[in-house]
């Protein structure tokens, strides 16, 4: 069987950590920032963990991570 080719979007847009979870960057904080309180803006400079519904999607995506 040949080998499956990863998805470069989500290459770009994903990390899988140590222990296989998925790092993700956060949504909304692209434009429109005048209008966001601080703590929100400071709290999407983060990444977080990406839920275990959606995991299973991009793994589909990243086959050899």
């Amino acid at each position: 069987m040949p080998k499956l080719k990863s998805k470069s979007s989500a290459k770009k847009r994903f990390t899988v950590t140590g222990t296989g979870k998925i790092r993700r960057n956060r949504a909304n904080h692209r434009h429109n920032l005048a209008k966001k309180t601080k703590k929100l803006k400071r709290m999407q400079r983060r990444s977080t963990i990406m839920s275990a519904a959606d995991r299973r999607i991009v793994e589909k995506f990243l086959p050899y991570r």
